[in-house]
């Protein structure tokens, strides 16, 4: 087994997810077979999807 280092911490809200995706990882259940790995970036991609201010669109 290799060890992976994670980058640096970028913002409070990266930490936040960072820890969101820990907390949840183990308990969220991997129905596809994707592996851990792939579902705790799944959880901290929403995380950080719903931490992003959110813009104005105009319809067409």
């Amino acid at each position: 087994m290799t060890a992976h280092a994670e980058a640096p911490i970028k913002s409070p809200q990266d930490a936040a997810c960072r820890n969101e995706a820990r907390a949840k990882v183990f308990v969220t259940p991997d129905l596809g077979g994707i592996g851990l790995y792939a579902i705790g970036r799944q959880i901290y991609s929403a995380c950080m999807t719903r931490s992003q201010p959110r813009t104005a669109r105009r319809r067409r």
